[in-house]
């Protein structure tokens, strides 16, 4: 169900495909009823944390659907995840800026989207310089010497937290299921009904009737697309 599930979170956020052309991404987690337990020789006690599922996602700062989602090891890096994302979002939307906080600050991650066509907007880290060369290098000059006007780009960024906010306080911040594929898929329930949300919001107030891609099958059995409405 996990590939499921996330072909099913891209496909409902195309119907908004008119309205986003700004992005933004971050990672989130969510815990779960288990817990990682091991004795602590230094304070001589045994000790223990709680499990979590991490979630990278891209989201359009207007209506706040989710386009791209990624999920891996619970301690994996938000920079390799990057590249996918935007990728998959540049599969159905016109990108023009993606927002990042300083954990996406790399050469990888400034390429991956000017690869697409957008334009990154990065935070630095304090201990960053121009000389990286290339999109990196043109991207610190613009923060340094044009700061007012990266930061106004770079700002929506926090349409993401929203985002996350949205799905935690409406669908909750835990996990129920117990198995690490469970966990997942729960996951990706939860922003798949965050997206169905967002459609059924930018219904009301922004007038859009969302259309999106169907499958129907032909004469001789062969899947064949078509546009359905909702």
């Amino acid at each position: 169900m996990f590939d499921v599930l996330k072909a099913m979170i891209e496909r409902s956020s195309l119907p908004l495909r008119s309205v986003e052309t700004v992005f933004a991404g971050d990672s989130t987690g969510f815990t779960t009823c288990r817990f990682v337990r091991w004795f602590d020789v230094k304070y001589n006690r045994f000790t223990a944390k709680q499990g979590w599922v991490k979630a990278h996602l891209m989201c359009g700062v207007k209506t706040n659907v989710v386009t791209a989602v990624e999920i891996h090891d619970k301690d994996a890096a938000d920079i390799p995840q990057l590249p996918a994302m935007v990728e998959t979002t540049a599969k159905g939307f016109t990108m023009k800026e993606v927002s990042l906080d300083k954990g996406y600050s790399s050469r990888e991650c400034h390429d991956a989207i000017a690869k697409v066509g957008a334009t990154p907007f990065i935070a630095f880290k304090s201990n960053s310089t121009g000389q990286a060369g290339g999109l990196f290098e043109k991207m610190w000059h613009f923060f340094q010497f044009q700061k007012d006007e990266f930061l106004s780009h770079y700002h929506q960024r926090s349409n993401v937290e929203s985002t996350v906010m949205m799905i935690k306080t409406k669908f909750g911040d835990s996990l129920k299921s117990k198995t690490d594929t469970a966990q997942k898929n729960e996951t990706l329930a939860k922003i798949l009904c965050h997206n169905i949300c967002c459609l059924i919001s930018a219904m009301y107030e922004l007038g859009i009737t969302p259309t999106f891609p169907a499958l129907a099958c032909t004469t001789e059995g062969q899947p064949a697309q078509r546009e359905a409405q909702i």
